[in-house]
């Protein structure tokens, strides 16, 4: 199937999240590549990932180029992209679990959801703790956003396999109409 016959299937606030989500993602990962250092291969997920003060530092100090403007660019960005992808997550599990009358089926889309909301707490969480964490970086708020960064990645992973298992659960196509 073709991708715009596939968005002509969705309900249209799911096809505006999506787009909207996308274009903040696409926003995010042009501002990234300033920050993309021999210190911080990954740009920015590499200072969510530094879990001590030298490695933040060391991080900070490769971005001194105007990389640190990018940096709080990026961070005050995923600000309005945390609510984007979380609406549009839930917004998909919704949309997924409509034909899926089940009880087993509605309990897991509670947690996917559930887990959805907890991987946007620890983003939003992380995003203050790193703003926090550029001017002297400490290994207390270093290692604390890593800590929201694994709970964020976690959370996304385990609500996506969540939405697979809900798909296969009866093993038939998502029923149209």
């Amino acid at each position: 199937m073709s991708l715009p016959r596939l968005l002509t299937l969705l309900p249209r606030r799911l096809n505006l999240s999506l787009l909207a989500t996308a274009v903040l993602l696409l926003i995010l990962v042009f501002v990234n590549q300033p920050l993309r250092t021999g210190s911080a291969p990954q740009g920015i997920v590499s200072f969510q990932m530094a879990a001590t003060a030298d490695q933040s530092m060391a991080i900070i100090r490769s971005w001194r180029e105007g990389g640190l403007v990018w940096a709080h660019v990026s961070l005050w960005l995923d600000f309005l992209f945390v609510p984007a992808y979380l609406f549009t997550l839930i917004l998909l599990t919704n949309h997924l679990t409509r034909d899926r009358p089940g009880v087993r089926e509605r309990n897991v889309a509670r947690w996917v959801k559930a887990l959805f909301v907890a991987a946007g707490t620890g983003d939003m969480a992380e995003n203050i703790l790193l703003l926090n964490n550029m001017d002297p970086p400490t290994d207390m708020l270093s290692l604390s956003a890593t800590v929201c960064a694994l709970i964020k990645f976690t959370g996304l992973m385990l609500g996506a396999a969540g939405l697979v298992i809900i798909r296969a659960a009866r093993r038939h196509p998502l029923a149209h109409g």
